[in-house]
């Protein structure tokens, strides 16, 4: 297995960056999910939004690699690590959950959001990369009780879309395995900015097949200034957010790294309610309490 270095707990200075880097990226995700709810109310495909907001992303972040000399290694393994992890981390999550903003709302998808340190932690102590503590299994089973109270919620609904509520809630188990995939298989004396940019190319071009299996269009019925207003907006937030992704996994580890999704939920689930109007009822709320719960268990000790 690669370890991962961390920071040094003597230096408090050095403590604050995994926590800022957390909220950063977690608000930055929870922000995306309304980004795409509005970008399909002014005619974006969600997959087409994803793949041409994604894809300049990654070349801005090349760019910055390339200017800071930190250019993407170019091995058959360099390129192997970038598809596996643009597939499990990019294209198959963001594919599930962009398509499921539409059908079953922003703040839905932001709590699924929630799920990956519960499953990130579990998958960890399965592999022996975590010791196994009562209070964070506990947490788990919290977690996915959350999860399971949303899901009834919705299907019991008359509204009810089966098929995106099980594609919303299996998107974090996508997260999951990119996030552990990504410390065991860390290309040796790579930076976290030259590993950046492969994973958002693959992950954008492997979008590609998945619109043309889904028969989804490639760009939104017209091109007027607000799909192309909300395309920069939603590049800009990839690109802060993908700088900072693979910095926090490496100074942190995949459990920590894991939570940015739980900072996602609370942002975009508050967004989506205060923002956009979504309907805030008692289940939403419950589901919010478990998973929240779940996830203070699981890292009680940060």
């Amino acid at each position: 297995m690669t370890s991962i270095p961390r920071p040094a707990l003597a230096q408090p200075q050095a403590s604050l960056t995994p926590f800022a880097c957390l909220l950063a990226v977690g608000s930055l995700l929870g922000v995306t999910a309304n980004l795409t709810k509005i970008a399909a109310g002014a005619g974006w495909p969600p997959l087409a939004f994803l793949s041409w907001s994604i894809f300049p992303a990654g070349l801005i972040l090349l760019g910055f690699a390339t200017v800071l000399s930190e250019a993407p290694g170019r091995r058959r393994s360099d390129f192997t690590y970038y598809v596996v992890c643009g597939f499990f981390s990019i294209a198959a999550p963001n594919a599930l959950g962009f398509g499921a903003v539409a059908h079953v709302g922003a703040s839905f998808v932001s709590l699924c959001l929630a799920l990956p340190p519960l499953l990130t932690y579990a998958a960890a102590l399965a592999l022996r990369m975590e010791r196994f503590k009562a209070a964070r299994a506990i947490g788990i089973l919290f977690g996915l009780a959350g999860a399971a109270t949303l899901a009834i919620a919705k299907t019991s609904s008359a509204a009810a879309e089966p098929f995106w509520i099980i594609g919303a809630l299996s998107s974090p188990i996508f997260i999951t395995f990119g996030n552990i995939y990504r410390t065991l298989r860390w290309p040796p004396g790579a930076s976290a900015l030259s590993l950046a940019p492969g994973m958002l190319i693959a992950g954008a071009l492997l979008t590609i097949p998945i619109m043309a299996l889904a028969d989804v269009p490639f760009a939104p019925n017209a091109f007027r200034s607000e799909p192309l207003w909300l395309l920069g907006a939603q590049t800009l937030v990839f690109t802060l957010t993908y700088a900072l992704y693979f910095i926090l996994q490496k100074i942190a580890g995949p459990v920590y790294l894991s939570q940015i999704g739980s900072v996602a939920a609370v942002v975009g689930g508050a967004l989506a309610v205060l923002a956009l109007g979504e309907p805030a009822g008692p289940a939403l709320f419950a589901a919010a309490g478990l998973i929240l719960v779940g996830v203070v268990l699981v890292n009680r000790r940060r």
